[in-house]
C-alpha cells in the first residue's frame, strides 16, 4: 500500500478534488504522477505545485503557456486527448484514477488497461458506452476496474467474499433528484437553476442534472451490467431520500446486503484504491442514532423518462448506449445554457432511437462511428424539435 502511485484524470473537478483530500489525510505516503484538468488552470496550478507530478495536461497551447507561468518545479505538460492518453498510460502510476466527465474518458481508460495499469473509474460514459470492450480488454491483460461512484463501491463492498453466481438482484438506490415530488406539468416548466439544486450531493453541473432526469441512475444499471457481469433484469432501481444506503445486493438464498454511509464520496474514492483491503481515516461516521427514518419508493417512469430509455438501451445493447450517451451529454448542455425544455432532453433521445439502427460493439472504431451517427443526427435535429 506504501507504494501506490496515482495517475488522476481530472483533477480539478468534484472526484479530482476529493481523490486528492483522500490523499492528503489518509494516505499521504502515496505519489502523483500525472494530474490533468481543463479550464480552472489556477487550481491545476495549485495542485500540481503542493503534489509535483511528473506530468501535467491541460486541454490546449493557451493554457499549456498559463500553466506554465504558475508552477516552478520541472515536469511535462501536455494538451488535448494524446496527452490524456500518455498521463494515463506512460507514466510509473499503478493506479489511474479516471475522474473525468462526458466520453472524453475512454480513450484514456484503453490506453491505461493497454499499459496494464489498474482502474479506479468515475467516469460513468466509459463503460456505458464500450463496456463489452472494456471490461474482456481489462480481463486479457490482468488489469482491475474498481468503481468509485457511490453505488458501485456499495454492490462491491457487499459482494465481497459472496459469488455472483449467488446474487438474485443488485439493488441501486437513487436520491430521486430535486423533482422527486414534483408533478409531470411542474417538472416539463422547470428551468436549470431549478434541476441544479440537488437534496443531498455537491456534483457538477452534467452530472446534477443526469440525476434530476434518473439518466444518471440509467447510467449506472449499465455500469453495473458490466461491471457484475449482471443481465438487466438482474438490476431494480429504487427511490431513497435520504441517501444512506448506498446499495444493495440480495442473494439467492433471501438475504439482502446493504452499504450504509455518510453522504461523503471520500469513502468510495478510498475504497477504489485499495480494495479490498481498509485503512484508517478520520471522515465522518454514520450516526445511526441521528439517521431518522429510511424511506424507500418505486420509480415513476412517466415522470422520468430518461431511466425507461436507459434500460431499452440497456437491453438492446450494441451500439444502443452510445447513441444515447452522446445524445444526452448535448441535451444536458443545451437545457444548461436553456436552449430546451428539461423533457426536451428525453424526447431527443427517444427521437434517436426511432431514427437509429443498433450494430455490434465489437471494437473502439464501433463506438466512434455511433457517436458519429448522433452527432449528425443532432445536426439535421430540425429546429422545432430542439424544444
Amino acid at each position: 500500500m506504501t507504494g501506490l502511485k496515482v495517475a488522476l484524470l481530472g483533477a480539478t473537478g468534484s472526484i479530482g478534488t476529493q481523490t486528492l483530500d483522500v490523499l492528503r489525510q489518509a494516505m499521504p505516503w502515496a505519489k502523483v504522477t500525472a494530474l490533468t484538468g481543463n479550464n480552472n488552470i489556477k487550481l491545476l496550478a495549485k495542485l500540481a505545485q503542493e503534489f509535483r507530478p511528473g506530468y501535467i495536461c491541460v486541454p490546449d497551447e493557451a493554457r499549456q503557456n498559463e500553466l506554465a507561468g504558475l508552477i516552478d518545479f520541472p515536469c511535462e505538460i501536455l494538451t488535448g486527448a494524446t496527452g490524456l492518453e500518455k498521463c494515463a498510460a506512460q507514466t510509473d502510476a499503478s493506479v489511474v484514477v479516471n475522474a473525468l466527465v462526458g466520453r472524453v474518458g475512454l480513450a484514456p481508460t484503453l490506453a491505461a488497461i493497454n499499459a496494464g495499469k489498474h482502474v479506479a473509474i468515475a467516469n460513468k460514459e466509459t463503460l456505458v458506452t464500450a463496456g463489452a470492450i472494456v471490461m474482456p480488454f481489462a480481463k486479457k491483460m490482468g488489469v482491475c476496474i474498481t468503481p468509485i461512484d457511490s453505488e458501485h463501491s456499495a454492490i462491491l463492498q457487499c459482494l465481497q467474499g459472496n459469488p455472483l453466481p449467488a446474487v438474485e438482484k443488485i439493488v441501486l438506490t437513487a436520491s430521486g433528484g430535486p423533482f422527486r415530488k414534483w408533478d409531470k406539468d411542474k417538472i416539463a416548466a422547470a428551468r436549470q437553476v431549478q434541476a441544479l439544486k440537488h437534496p443531498n450531493w455537491g456534483m457538477g453541473p452534467k452530472i446534477t442534472i443526469d440525476s434530476a432526469t434518473l439518466m444518471n441512475k440509467g447510467l449506472e444499471l449499465i455500469e453495473a451490467m458490466w461491471l457484475y457481469s449482471m443481465p438487466v433484469d438482474k438490476i431494480e432501481v429504487v427511490i431513497h431520500p435520504q441517501s444512506i444506503i448506498h446499495s444493495m445486493v440480495q442473494f439467492t438464498d433471501g438475504a439482502m446486503m446493504a452499504q450504509m454511509g455518510p453522504v461523503d464520496m471520500r469513502l468510495p474514492i478510498q475504497y477504489a484504491l485499495t480494495a479490498p483491503d481498509r485503512i484508517i481515516n478520520d471522515f465522518p461516521r454514520l450516526d445511526l442514532l441521528a439517521c431518522g427514518e429510511l424511506t424507500f419508493e418505486p420509480v415513476d417512469m412517466d415522470k422520468f423518462p430518461c431511466l425507461a430509455l436507459a434500460v431499452y438501451a440497456a437491453k438492446a445493447g450494441g451500439t444502443l448506449p452510445a447513441v444515447m450517451n452522446y445524445i444526452n451529454e448535448w441535451a444536458v448542455s443545451q437545457f444548461l445554457e436553456e436552449k430546451i425544455s428539461f423533457y426536451g432532453i428525453s424526447d431527443i433521445i427517444a427521437r434517436a432511437f426511432g431514427a437509429y439502427t443498433v450494430k455490434p460493439a465489437a471494437c473502439a472504431q464501433d463506438i466512434w462511428e455511433a457517436e458519429a451517427w448522433a452527432d449528425e443526427f443532432i445536426k439535421v435535429l430540425p429546429k422545432s424539435q430542439k424544444t
